[in-house]
């Protein structure tokens, strides 16, 4: 018997991927800040970018294993996912696997594999016929293969696999075959997504996504899981070519029940809402917080994404201005409003008061909670949420040699977070980056640290003005409606689905797409799934750079 890590070794050797791919480019963005940019008709002519070899996440990975295999699966401990500039698609393409990496997959394909072939019931369900059988062999690896490798296997793999399969049967063909399975999960070809194009006939200076390769990049974008029987035929007849059959395939995977999932995954990469899971308070200082008050937060935001994106299908914007949201008990003792038929599992629809404080997702406790300290707020927090994550500006980090820390805020002589922030500001190497990020984050003053409404601070009354670049403005809800109509904010939308979608930050040549992208997202009422349509079927996501073009720098 060969023991499994030999195995993985041979499997991992023999199976190696082959064609040049670039590592993930730049470590910063190459476009400007969104609507500060040139007017279309300056910007450079498109060109794409290099592709980039991204491994599955672990989402991915699981929903992987149980279109190959069915459910229930065991769950083995994966690699961490990391995610550089917000999301974990970039760190999957910019993350080098670790020794304890490989291992961790080879003894969850062992997992797996052994999970579903010692079971007669399950192995015959997805084998379906008697592997002592040479077609039968051979046609079970051929279906597996082309779904775990998302393409058909070339002759010389399919013969490989096979020969797998018999060489370590040691007499049981269902053993040879679970191991031949093991080992194809643990192939390059199942744990990273190879799309790198052939030469495209309508340009020879680049390459276009072969069918097979646009079928798993439109369903990683829409279902963050591998691409469907619909969708590899769809490839194999061609039409994945030509935008017309990517824009009818992505339309109906945008309809899919899977792509409500994937969605609410990239909102909470974009807002960050995993910060909630680390987000503690004392109950004693804020009566109103509990054990699952951050759980309730983070759902709040995912009903309300729902909500636009999917019951109503309405302006994206919205998410900024709103004084709509959905509340359960905790949560409506905590803004102050009435709502019927709330407990701490159903959550309700509710209109927030039209002259109350809060309006849209800023002024909800996920943004302020997760962007405050435990015993004060942040203005410097909050305001550099809003130049990064809503914005897409650069906000650059402090000089190691700054100190960050405030006066206690419950000293005798307490003064407003306002005045110290105040003093803090006149250290020169302070003053630049606070003059950025603090006016638009004292707009939240009027919440404290756990997302309350509040007139009083340590040290006298609140005070909540600021202003966000020369616009004076009194509160947060003044910035809700800025926000709702600023062209920056769709910009960054349309910005961080590009990223996330691509693995990788966006290039100076690709800004023409950018901006083409962002004109179809309000020529379609800024509607989200509108947007993924348009970028599915852009130049920018169906084309890639020539192997050895250095690109611009």
């Amino acid at each position: 018997m060969i023991p499994r890590r030999i195995l993985m070794t041979l499997v991992l050797a023999s199976s190696a991927c082959t064609g040049a791919i670039d590592e993930p480019e730049g470590t910063r963005p190459e476009v400007e800040d969104p609507g500060e940019s040139d007017p279309t008709e300056r910007l450079p002519p498109f060109e794409p970018a290099a592709p980039v070899l991204p491994r599955l996440t672990q989402a991915q990975y699981r929903a992987a294993l149980v279109d190959l295999l069915g459910a229930p699966l065991p769950r083995a401990e994966l690699p961490a996912d990391t995610n550089p500039y917000l999301f974990f698609n970039i760190g999957a393409a910019s993350t080098t696997l670790s020794e304890r990496g490989a291992e961790l997959y080879e003894d969850s394909a062992a997992l797996v594999a052994q999970a579903v072939f010692r079971d007669a019931a399950r192995r015959g369900a997805l084998v379906g016929c008697d592997p002592a059988s040479e077609a039968c062999l051979e046609g079970f690896v051929a279906r597996f293969g082309r779904h775990a490798f998302r393409r058909p296997l070339e002759p010389a793999e399919q013969a490989r696999w096979v020969g797998v399969a018999r060489t370590l049967a040691e007499g049981d063909p269902w053993r040879g075959l679970e191991r031949a399975v093991a080992g194809m999960l643990q192939s390059p070809f199942f744990l990273y997504r190879v799309e790198l194009g052939e030469p495209d006939p309508e340009d020879p200076t680049r390459r276009r996504y072969t069918g097979y390769e646009m079928a798993s990049r439109l369903a990683f974008l829409f279902t963050n899981a591998p691409p469907d029987e619909a969708l590899l035929d769809a490839a194999a007849a061609g039409e994945l070519d030509d935008a017309a059959g990517v824009e009818a395939h992505a339309r109906r995977l945008a309809e899919d029940p899977r792509a409500r999932e994937a969605i609410q995954a990239f909102f909470a990469q974009y807002f960050d809402l995993g910060r909630l899971e680390r987000v503690e308070r004392d109950p004693a200082r804020y009566p109103v917080w509990t054990d699952t008050m951050a759980a309730s937060m983070r759902r709040e935001v995912e009903l309300l994404v729902d909500d636009i994106v999917f019951r109503r299908d309405a302006d994206l914007r919205e998410l900024f201005d709103t004084r709509q949201t959905f509340v359960n008990d905790e949560l409506a003792a905590l803004y102050g409003v009435d709502a019927p038929g709330a407990s701490p599992i159903a959550y309700v629809p509710v209109e927030l008061p039209a002259d109350g404080p809060r309006a849209g997702v800023l002024t909800l406790g996920a943004f302020l909670a997760m962007n405050a300290h435990q015993t004060e707020t942040s203005p410097t927090l909050r305001g550099k949420y809003v130049r990064e994550r809503v914005l897409c500006q650069t906000v650059p980090a402090p000089p190691d040699d700054i100190d960050l820390n405030l006066e206690d805020p419950e000293s005798a002589e307490a003064r407003t977070l306002r005045e110290r922030l105040e003093q803090h500001r006149r250290d020169p190497a302070c003053a630049s980056c606070h003059a950025f990020i603090d006016p638009p984050g004292m707009l939240f003053e009027q919440f404290d640290s756990v997302g309350r409404f509040r007139t009083e601070e340590p040290g006298g009354p609140v005070d909540a003005s600021g202003e966000l670049d020369g616009t004076p403005l009194a509160g947060a809800k003044d910035l809700a409606l800025v926000l709702r109509d600023d062209p920056r904010v769709p910009a960054c939308v349309v910005r961080q689905l590009f990223r996330h979608a691509s693995g990788r930050l966006e290039r100076t040549s690709e800004a023409r797409a950018l901006r083409a992208l962002e004109e179809e997202f309000a020529a379609g009422g800024y509607r989200f799934r509108e947007l993924m349509v348009a970028l599915a079927t852009s130049e920018a996501f169906r084309t890639a750079r020539m192997p050895g073009e250095e690109g611009e720098e």
